[in-house]
C-alpha cells in the first residue's frame, strides 16, 4: 500500500478509542467550523458532509454540529482557527508532515518543536520533505464483504489506484478530484465509511524493522495527542 500500512491502522483504531471516550469531539468541531466557512450546505460542500457524517458516526449531539457549523458560516460567534503545515524528520530519518488548526500559532508551534526536539527528530523548512509525499483521496471503512480483488473489480470504472485490507478494514486510495464518486460508490457497496479525506499519501514508503517502527509510531502517537494537530502523515510502511 502506498504510504499506510502500520500508522494507518494504528491511527484509525485510536480514532475508534477517542471516539468512543468523546476526544475525538474537540478536534471534529474546529474542522467542521473552518469547513463551514465554505457554505453550509451539506449538498453543495461535500467536505463538510463527510465531515457531518463522521460527527454523527462518533454520536456527537446534534447541537454542537448545528453549532460548529453556524459558528463557520457566521451565524454564531465563535473562535477563529488557522490552518498551518509543518514538515520534519522525527526518529529513524522517518519523514513527517503535521496538519495544524489552530487559534494560537505560536502555542502550537512551540508544543509542536518541543515534541520534535524531545524525540530525537526536528521541524525543516516547507517543501523539504513534501516532495516526497503526494495529495490523494484515501477512504476507510468496514462492512464490505468483498476481498480486494473483488473490491478492485468493482471500482474498475473510478481513478482508484490502491486498496488495501487488513482484517476488517479497508483503505482505498484515489485520484484527490474522485474523492467524492468513489466514496459514493463504497456506501452504495455497503461500506460503514469512517474517514474519507484528502492527505498525504508517501511515494515511497520506509521500511524499518520492529524496534525502529516502535519509537516512530511512539513519536507519531505523542504527535497526535497535542490539542492542536489535526493530522499527522509520515513514510512509515
Amino acid at each position: 500500500m502506498a504510504g499506510h500500512s502500520k500508522w494507518a491502522n494504528i491511527k484509525h483504531k485510536k480514532a475508534k478509542e477517542d471516539a468512543a471516550r468523546g476526544k475525538s469531539f474537540t478536534k471534529l468541531v474546529k474542522e467542521i467550523t473552518v469547513a463551514a466557512k465554505e457554505g453550509g450546505d451539506l449538498i453543495g460542500n461535500p467536505r463538510l458532509r463527510t465531515l457531518v457524517d463522521k460527527a454523527k458516526s462518533i454520536n456527537m449531539p446534534q447541537d454542537n454540529i448545528k453549532r460548529a457549523i453556524q459558528k463557520g458560516t457566521g451565524e454564531l460567534p465563535g473562535v477563529s482557527y488557522e490552518a498551518f503545515t509543518y514538515e520534519g524528520y522525527g526518529p529513524n530519518g522517518i519523514a513527517v508532515i503535521v496538519e495544524v488548526l489552530t487559534d494560537n500559532k505560536n502555542r502550537a508551534a512551540a508544543e509542536l518543536r518541543h515534541t520534535f526536539s524531545r524525540t530525537g527528530g526536528n521541524l525543516s523548512e516547507n517543501g523539504s520533505v513534501s516532495w516526497m509525499f503526494s495529495q490523494k483521496g484515501v477512504i476507510k471503512g468496514t462492512g464490505l464483504k468483498l476481498s480486494e480483488d473483488e473490491l478492485l473489480e468493482a471500482l474498475l470504472d473510478f481513478d482508484v489506484d490502491d486498496i488495501e485490507k487488513s482484517e476488517d478494514l479497508f483503505i482505498i486510495t484515489c485520484a484527490s478530484k474522485a474523492l467524492g464518486e468513489v466514496r459514493d460508490e463504497l456506501v452504495r457497496l455497503g461500506m460503514k465509511v469512517d474517514d474519507a479525506n484528502i492527505e498525504w499519501v508517501a511515494k515511497d514508503p520506509t521500511d524499518l524493522d520492529d524496534s525502529q517502527s516502535e519509537s516512530v509510531i511512539e513519536f507519531l502517537e505523542a504527535l497526535d495527542e497535542l490539542d492542536d494537530i489535526q493530522n499527522v502523515y509520515s513514510n512509515l510502511a
